[in-house]
Protein backbone atom coordinates (compact mmCIF):
# COMPACT_ATOMS: atom_id res chain seq x y z
CA UNK A 1 0.00 0.00 0.00
CA UNK A 2 3.20 2.27 0.51
CA UNK A 3 4.19 2.08 -3.06
CA UNK A 4 0.19 3.23 -4.49
CA UNK A 5 0.30 5.80 -1.73
CA UNK A 6 3.84 7.04 -2.84
CA UNK A 7 2.70 6.98 -6.59
CA UNK A 8 -0.72 8.67 -6.30
CA UNK A 9 0.93 11.04 -3.90
CA UNK A 10 3.02 12.02 -6.80
CA UNK A 11 0.53 12.31 -9.72
CA UNK A 12 -1.25 14.79 -7.02
CA UNK A 13 2.19 16.80 -6.76
CA UNK A 14 2.24 16.95 -10.78
CA UNK A 15 -1.16 17.66 -11.36
CA UNK A 16 -1.31 20.55 -8.92
CA UNK A 17 2.34 21.96 -10.19
CA UNK A 18 1.12 22.03 -13.77
CA UNK A 19 -2.08 23.94 -12.94
CA UNK A 20 0.03 26.38 -11.19
CA UNK A 21 2.43 26.69 -14.09
CA UNK A 22 -1.05 26.83 -16.63
CA UNK A 23 -2.24 29.43 -14.27
CA UNK A 24 1.20 31.56 -13.80
CA UNK A 25 2.65 31.30 -17.16
CA UNK A 26 -0.33 29.76 -19.45
CA UNK A 27 2.37 26.68 -20.12
CA UNK A 28 0.70 23.06 -19.40
CA UNK A 29 3.35 20.62 -18.51
CA UNK A 30 1.72 17.74 -19.28
CA UNK A 31 0.50 18.86 -22.74
CA UNK A 32 4.02 19.33 -23.80
CA UNK A 33 5.56 16.40 -22.29
CA UNK A 34 2.99 13.90 -23.46
CA UNK A 35 0.70 16.11 -26.04
CA UNK A 36 2.35 14.87 -29.40
CA UNK A 37 2.21 10.87 -27.77
CA UNK A 38 -1.52 10.64 -26.95
CA UNK A 39 -1.14 10.03 -23.34
CA UNK A 40 -2.19 13.27 -22.22
CA UNK A 41 -6.06 11.69 -21.56
CA UNK A 42 -4.50 9.15 -19.66
CA UNK A 43 -2.11 11.22 -17.76
CA UNK A 44 -5.31 13.58 -17.09
CA UNK A 45 -7.33 10.70 -15.54
CA UNK A 46 -4.09 9.20 -13.66
CA UNK A 47 -4.20 12.37 -11.60
CA UNK A 48 -7.56 12.65 -11.26
CA UNK A 49 -8.27 9.37 -9.92
CA UNK A 50 -5.02 9.62 -7.66
CA UNK A 51 -6.67 12.80 -6.22
CA UNK A 52 -10.14 10.78 -5.15
CA UNK A 53 -7.50 8.01 -3.67
CA UNK A 54 -5.36 10.49 -1.68
CA UNK A 55 -8.51 12.36 -0.54
CA UNK A 56 -10.45 9.14 0.52
CA UNK A 57 -7.11 7.67 2.42
CA UNK A 58 -6.53 10.89 3.75
CA UNK A 59 -7.00 10.76 7.10
CA UNK A 60 -5.61 7.01 7.26
CA UNK A 61 -1.94 8.00 6.17
CA UNK A 62 -1.61 11.50 7.83
CA UNK A 63 0.13 11.31 10.83
CA UNK A 64 -1.56 14.86 12.23
CA UNK A 65 -5.07 13.81 11.30
CA UNK A 66 -5.13 10.27 12.29
CA UNK A 67 -4.21 11.71 15.56
CA UNK A 68 -6.87 14.09 16.11
CA UNK A 69 -9.29 11.30 14.82
CA UNK A 70 -8.36 9.22 17.96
Amino acid sequence: MKALHMATFTLVLVGALNWGLVGLFNFNLVTALLGGLGLETIAYILVGLSAVYVGVTHMNDCKICSAKKG
